[in-house]
């Protein structure tokens, strides 16, 4: 399964946010990396530049790599509606991304190998697949076998964030896909019209 394994504080850095969560690495060192550290001078960055780090924040962000970033982009150029919000909207979609927007991993990271090592159902059935895209009304819920697993136990006892998009039981540890998100409700901090813009030279 391709994806990302580099050091993360390194990349939190490079774009001035905890884009993989708490890091108090991070929060020791948030400016850019580099020999010199925050008194190195950096010149005024092009256009390019901009439009490129926007779409590698996003990558890094989701956890996707370039030609998967890609397909989703064509996917989204496909449909009707704004391309930007369609295409955030399909990354939120993801369920890997939905297990970890229910609490049920800490991270993304953790959340694509519980999806992975089979602990996750859709709808009843066992997905293996990070990627598989969800649809609205589709039940996320813990296998039953893996209900008393450490990780999964410790993450939902830390559970903070409720998103109006997402419905979740504790009891039954499962939660429901009720929509997918309006951009006013995906948290992140991308501004995805520069991705479009990259993408369209």
């Amino acid at each position: 399964m391709a994806r990302y394994t580099g050091p993360k504080t390194k990349i939190a850095r490079k774009f001035g946010e905890a884009i993989f969560g708490d890091d108090k690495a991070f929060e020791k060192r948030n400016y850019p990396p580099g020999q010199h550290g925050a008194n190195k001078r950096r010149g005024k960055k092009s256009e390019y530049a901009i439009q490129l780090q926007e779409k590698q924040k996003a990558k890094y962000t989701y956890g996707i790599l370039e030609k998967q970033f890609r397909n989703i982009f064509k996917k989204a150029s496909a449909s009707s509606g704004v391309t930007g919000e369609i295409l955030l909207q399909l990354c939120e979609s993801r369920l890997d991304n939905v297990v970890y927007r229910l609490g049920i991993a800490r991270s993304r990271s953790a959340a694509r190998q519980l999806v992975s090592h089979r602990h996750i159902t859709v709808n009843g059935e066992l997905v293996s697949i990070p990627s598989f895209t969800l649809n609205a009304g589709d039940v996320v819920a813990v296998r039953e076998k893996s209900k008393s697993l450490v990780a999964i136990v410790d993450s939902l006892a830390n559970r903070n964030d409720v998103y109006e998009w997402l419905t979740w039981n504790s009891d039954t540890k499962q939660g429901n896909f009720v929509s997918v998100p309006e951009r006013i409700q995906i948290p992140e901090n991308i501004k995805e019209q520069l991705i479009v813009e990259l993408y369209s030279k």
